[in-house]
């Protein structure tokens, strides 16, 4: 774990290293995701079922492509009942908040007298990865299923690796929960691309989302352009700013909770308390050996986990702004000033009682985040990512009389003149 002070003379050189050290994989994926992608792209199902028996161990024609529907009803209807509401719950919440966000129709008339509009239209068909094996979250399924749904996509398709031919009965209770369309038993950089190309059994989409290894964000990044996507995404990450007031034992785990994640994820502490960071730090090591995910929150927090002492609150704002986290905690008396000044996070959470594994599972606003500096300029996942939006316009002989001029006089000087003409044919 680092330990930084703003005070430090060798602060400035030290907190960049921070910024820019990468976490993703060091293996050279790229290059394997291009062979993966254009077997599925030329095989298709061939393709699939090999690189299927070599990487999860099972025979697609053996254990079944598809996962039927009357699956995922049994394993809904086998959940404890606690968990059944809990999930319930949290797909009511996340759809509740992403009602909101659909986008309204425009359609005006300006003073020019030219009709100006957009019309939004739901994409037809969209595909969601869900990760199998470490990460095999329902969460996953209802965050990215639910807004689809929202915007009223007709077709959902869901894939996810199933090691030795097991699925989590709580991925198919989701999926059922969700309303997904169909659930495929297939992974890796290979689903993806043939979720992007389509294959003898599963048609193509038109946008793929969810979250996966660096295989799958890299054959996501490959294949942008022929469909859409949401995010590249890398490491989770969480910066949390707390005075002393604090109780250390919350602070602390909750900069585990990412850290469980995966040895690469990375978590942050800033505070203007020097005490209270050494009491975060203590608890921090403490709690590490209590977790069934021991190993992995070692790892984390040993090689990307740091705490760092500014002189107040105020002067960690523009240094969370240079991380640009995937989450961002406010713990302090007064959240809202600070979050006020924060530009640049994909989910921001005030107060000492908003822990962000709250939004993982039921708070509403989506967990699917920009991580690696990305919140710079990209946001989470909404139902935006699963519409388009059409403009339209309507001019009349009036309003194409006043507008029209300008449009024929910038036409010729770009040297277009078939498009001044087909402008000026009509004054």
């Amino acid at each position: 774990m680092i330990r930084l002070s703003t005070s430090d003379p060798a602060f400035d050189r030290e907190f960049t290293a921070l910024v820019n050290a990468r976490r993703e994989v060091d293996a050279d994926v790229a290059r394997d995701v291009r062979t993966i992608v254009a077997s599925v792209r030329d095989e298709g199902d061939a393709a699939l079922a090999a690189f299927t028996q070599k990487f999860d161990g099972h025979d697609l024609h053996a254990t079944g492509w598809r996962i039927e529907k009357s699956e995922w009803i049994a394993a809904y209807e086998a959940l404890a009942p606690d968990l059944r509401a809990a999930l319930d719950l949290a797909a009511a919440r996340i759809a509740a908040y992403h009602e909101k966000q659909k986008p309204a129709d425009s359609d005006t008339t300006d003073s020019a007298g030219v009709r100006l509009g957009a019309r939004w239209n739901a994409i037809e068909a969209a595909g969601i990865y869900i990760p199998g094996g470490r990460a095999a979250y329902p969460s996953s399924v209802l965050m990215n299923a639910i807004p689809a749904r929202v915007a009223g996509v007709e077709r959902l398709v869901m894939v996810t690796p199933t090691p030795g031919g097991e699925v989590n009965p709580l991925v198919l209770a989701a999926a059922h929960i969700a309303g997904v369309d169909e659930v495929w038993r297939v992974g890796g950089a290979q689903a993806i691309a043939a979720l992007a190309y389509g294959t003898q059994r599963i048609a193509a989409v038109d946008v793929i989302t969810g979250p996966g290894n660096a295989w799958v964000a890299e054959a996501k990044r490959q294949l942008y352009g022929l469909v859409g996507i949401d995010m590249v995404a890398g490491p989770s990450e969480i910066v949390v700013v707390a005075d002393g007031k604090n109780d250390p034992t919350w602070i602390a785990a909750d900069l585990l909770s990412q850290a469980e994640h995966d040895p690469t994820s990375q978590s942050i502490l800033f505070t203007d308390d020097a005490a209270f960071a050494d009491a975060v730090a203590e608890a921090v090591d403490l709690q590490i050996g209590l977790l069934s995910t021991a190993k992995t929150a070692r790892e984390s927090w040993d090689a990307n986990g740091a705490i760092i002492v500014t002189a107040s609150l105020d002067e960690a704002l523009p240094l969370v702004d240079r991380l640009a986290p995937e989450h961002l905690e406010l713990a302090c008396d007064d959240p809202q000033a600070l979050f006020d000044r924060v530009r640049h996070a994909g989910s921001v959470f005030l107060g000492r009682h908003t822990p962000e594994a709250i939004g993982d599972y039921v708070a509403g606003p989506n967990h699917v985040l920009p991580t690696g500096r990305r919140a710079r300029f990209a946001s989470g996942l909404s139902v935006l990512d699963f519409m388009k939006r059409t403009s339209f316009l309507e001019l009349d002989p009036a309003s194409l009389a006043r507008v029209g001029p300008a449009a024929v006089a910038l036409a010729e000087t770009e040297g277009l003149p078939a498009h001044a003409k087909s402008v000026a044919l009509r004054l």
